[in-house]
């Protein structure tokens, strides 16, 4: 099991990562964020992206799907992705992880492999 630093330390090792960060989306917390300082405001992306979470959660609810089948939510950028990551296992219910992507450095499948393993691993 890796805690909060180690999962984001791994996260930004990753080549075109310009910040991570796992935030509770009951709470709009930033339990933990690192990244490039020139990167984005990972703390104002965290309090918007809780919107994002909780929005399509509700919608693909009211549709039938299971919170457990979302795999991530991306946002394309014309120079990044924006990786979303629910972890809703019952252990990790309300947690999501974000991830910035440089689209032209990064690899976005194997970003979105990082962040499968990251919920198999994290332990908040």
């Amino acid at each position: 099991m890796a805690g909060i630093e180690e999962t984001l330390r791994d996260l930004v090792g990753l080549e075109g990562v310009r910040g991570a960060s796992i935030v509770d989306y009951f709470s709009r917390l930033t339990l933990g964020a690192a990244g490039d300082p020139a990167g984005p405001d990972l703390e104002a992306a965290a309090r918007g992206d809780t919107d994002v979470v909780r929005a399509k959660l509700f919608t693909l609810e009211l549709l039938g799907y299971r919170p457990e089948r979302v795999e991530d939510i991306v946002v394309t950028l014309d120079d990044a992705y924006h990786l979303i990551r629910p972890l809703t296992r019952r252990s990790r219910q309300g947690i999501f992880v974000h991830l910035v992507l440089d689209r032209a450095h990064g690899d976005l499948e194997a970003a979105r492999r990082s962040l499968r393993r990251v919920e198999s691993e994290l332990d908040v």
